[in-house]
């Protein structure tokens, strides 16, 4: 199992960067509240890692934890509520988290002009999803 300490640090990142992510929505700052998000997704993706001992340095959690499943290392509850997590974690893959820094360079469209509301309630919504599954496992797991 993952050092406990180093998964509840991942899990407060993911819970400070939903409260940033929350402030945006209410704001209407689509793009700052998809980043935000996204930063909730990969931090409770690596914590949910963690609680493995699986290591923290990757960009892909969601390719680790389908490996976990399908290896069959984990109890069938462990493994419902990660499958829960995957879509989110697939949706919103380190491809999503270029385009809220950088934009689509090739079409010279600003990431501003990519991220309106229904990207902005979308993401919002599977960061709270994954916010509560990963704390779930977490004390699953203890």
């Amino acid at each position: 199992m993952g050092s406990d300490k180093n998964v509840e640090y991942r899990l407060e990142l993911a819970r400070g960067f939903l409260n940033e992510a929350e402030q945006d929505y209410s704001l209407k700052r689509w793009r700052a509240c998809v980043s935000g998000s996204i930063l909730v997704l990969e931090n409770t993706g690596l914590a949910v890692l963690m609680l493995f001992g699986v290591s923290p340095l990757t960009h892909k959690p969601a390719r680790h934890l389908s490996q976990l499943i399908s290896e069959g290392t984990v109890t069938t509850d462990v493994a419902t509520l990660i499958e829960q997590i995957l879509p989110e974690l697939e949706k919103y893959d380190s491809h999503e988290k270029m385009l809220a820094k950088y934009g689509d360079e090739s079409s010279y469209r600003l990431p501003w002009e990519l991220f309106g509301e229904e990207e902005g309630v979308s993401a919002i919504q599977a960061a709270r999803k994954c916010m509560r599954l990963s704390s779930e496992l977490a004390t699953l797991m203890e």
